[in-house]
């Protein structure tokens, strides 16, 4: 795989993204500006990896429109943004995937680089990301009954993917730790057909 690179070594980011926007870079898994994983999409904003970046712009919202690999998104606050899709974006919808999984309707926390047209060229997208404060009220093998705020919410558990921290430890895929009354921060990935959540890791204790 190739890459533009900057004077110092180090890939130009900036160059990468606009010319990937254009249709000209070959390069697939973006993660220069940060990671791709769900904690990332919530961590605080770091500098980006290549010098050419001074700021990594962030686009949040409900998708209203796909055109092509442009996606049309209505923000939380009344804002409108366009957000390019590109052979370099790297898609997380409860893991790692595809932008053939991005829907009208599904929710969107975006990373990227402003190109001179406004568009935000996307370095990752996480499609319905949450990351919920909420009480547990049941437990059953295949999902959770949560209540977040004064809303019931179902937690699906997701073999091979959801995990638990116990105490501020290392994820397991153990659940059985897990106690009716409990609180617990659920970080998943929202489906819009049900309004259930997928859940990627449930974290109890302190």
């Amino acid at each position: 795989m190739n890459a533009h690179q900057d004077s110092s070594g180090g890939i130009d980011r900036r160059r990468l993204l606009t010319r990937a926007a254009l249709g000209g870079a070959t390069i697939i898994g973006a993660t220069a500006l940060g990671g791709l994983d769900a904690d990332a999409a919530f961590a605080a904003q770091q500098p980006s990896l290549d010098p050419a970046i001074n700021k990594s712009s962030f686009v949040e919202g409900r998708i209203t429109g796909i055109t092509g690999s442009v996606l049309e998104v209505a923000g939380s606050y009344g804002d409108r943004s366009r957000v390019q899709m590109t052979n370099v974006t790297s898609v997380w919808k409860v893991r790692a995937t595809t932008a053939e999984v991005v829907e009208v309707g599904d929710g969107l926390y975006a990373r990227g680089v402003e190109m001179p047209d406004g568009t935000i060229a996307a370095d990752a997208v996480w499609v319905n990301i949450v990351n919920l404060h909420t009480t547990i009220r049941g437990i059953e093998k295949q999902r959770l009954h949560l209540s977040h705020g004064q809303h019931e919410l179902v937690g699906n558990v997701i073999p091979d993917t959801t995990n638990a921290s116990y105490a501020g430890r290392a994820p397991t895929a153990d659940l059985s730790r897990l106690r009716i009354g409990q609180s617990a921060q659920v970080l998943g990935a929202w489906r819009p057909s049900d309004d259930s959540v997928d859940v990627v890791r449930v974290t109890v204790g302190h």
